[in-house]
């Protein structure tokens, strides 16, 4: 596509095979932009490359990439340049860690994997990113957190503490950056991610009781809700507008939303 709010550039997307990052990757791609999937599972990547071709008429390629490796991730960003010269556009979507447990019964092994996937793959992205962003004199990092850090929610410790170190990071980016014309910001979304559903299926009391709970009485649509807003982050308009966190939540954000799921009987 040659029109668009993101005529011309490139976007990769992490997570980008189901979800949020399914969403963002549909929007970006209607708004004529050239986005790498990057997906984990080769099966949800390959077809929603399919459909942002088949859909929008937009380039896309699907690149295996799981941003626990740091090489992986570097590869994906080494993609998007050498196959279109640039990448304008990062968000750090993918997610698939975790289990809702309590504080005493985590292990090293799930807050170490939680931080690879949460923390450290953004990390790398934006570190590998920043170079060609600078070059340019533009760039977009945005990052996808959440609320679930932000007010402390039970159960989910290592999504929690990763989420909130990333909106860290987005910070501290986003001041070193601000003279590059790289701006960085977070979003937390409140949607029906692929994440929730996960959970959801093992805890089905949750979906009702987070629709409930939400001031507008239901969770976000990935593509509908949540990326129009990492669109406008994307674009041109946003170039005044660094290290902050958009709550895309319904207005979750306002009074906090109670999140207290029954772990192992106990409140």
């Amino acid at each position: 596509m040659s029109d668009g709010v993101l005529a011309g550039r490139t976007a990769v997307v992490t997570g980008a095979g189901d979800g949020i990052g399914r969403g963002v990757a549909r929007r970006f791609a209607a708004e004529g932009a050239k986005v790498l999937v990057a997906e984990l599972n080769p099966e949800t990547g390959a077809r929603v490359t399919r459909e942002l071709e088949e859909d929008f008429g937009a380039e896309s390629l699907f690149l295996p990439t799981d941003v626990t490796d740091r090489s992986q991730v570097e590869a994906m960003v080494r993609t998007a340049v050498e196959t279109w010269g640039s990448v304008d556009v990062l968000v750090n979507n993918a997610w698939g860690a975790g289990s809702v447990s309590r504080v005493e019964t985590k292990t090293d092994e799930q807050l170490q994997r939680g931080f690879a996937m949460g923390y450290y793959g953004p990390f790398w992205a934006m570190r590998a990113a920043f170079p060609h962003m600078k070059a340019r004199g533009w760039g977009r990092v945005i990052n996808m957190c959440s609320l679930n850090g932000v007010n402390a929610h039970m159960g989910s410790l290592e999504y929690n503490s990763a989420k909130e170190a990333l909106r860290t990071l987005t910070r501290t980016a986003a001041r070193e950056w601000a003279p590059t014309g790289v701006v960085v910001n977070a979003v937390c979304p409140g949607a029906k991610s692929a994440a929730f559903r996960r959970i959801a299926a093992e805890h089905p009391e949750i979906e009702a009781a987070a629709d409930r709970a939400n001031p507008m009485g239901r969770l976000g649509d990935p593509e509908t809700d949540i990326a129009p807003v990492a669109l406008f982050l994307a674009s041109e308009g946003a170039r005044y507008l660094t290290g902050n966190t958009l709550f895309v939540d319904g207005g979750s954000h306002i009074n906090g939303v109670a999140w207290t799921p029954d772990l192992d009987g106990e409140q």
